[in-house]
């Protein structure tokens, strides 16, 4: 019998970033329970969305969120990833200082 979960593998994808900015995506892939190019892929979609956006800092990637984009489902429209990640995502310090209104 096949497993499912309440979440995405995107919502995953935004928590394990929220939780650490500057996360490989090889970790990501390991929390989430996913290929690692399935997290790479997550994560170009996640930031051509516009939820974050990528940086390269040396050999690495830092990552910052946009929390008051609007969730994607018409049902959830009218709330926010911040509301999302408050709730589920143990942010790391000076993540939420990182995080981007718009």
């Amino acid at each position: 019998m096949a497993q499912w979960t309440f979440l995405t593998n995107h919502a995953h994808v935004l928590m394990c970033v929220a939780e650490n900015p500057n996360v490989r995506l090889r970790d990501v892939a390991l929390q989430v329970g996913i290929t690692e190019r399935a997290a790479q892929r997550i994560v170009t979609e996640l930031e051509e969305a516009g939820y974050l956006e990528r940086e390269r800092e040396g050999r690495r990637n830092s990552y910052r969120l946009h929390t008051a984009m609007p969730l994607r489902h018409p049902l959830d429209i009218n709330h926010r990833v911040g509301e999302l990640l408050a709730i589920f995502a143990r942010p790391s310090e000076g993540t939420v200082a990182a995080s981007t209104d718009e």
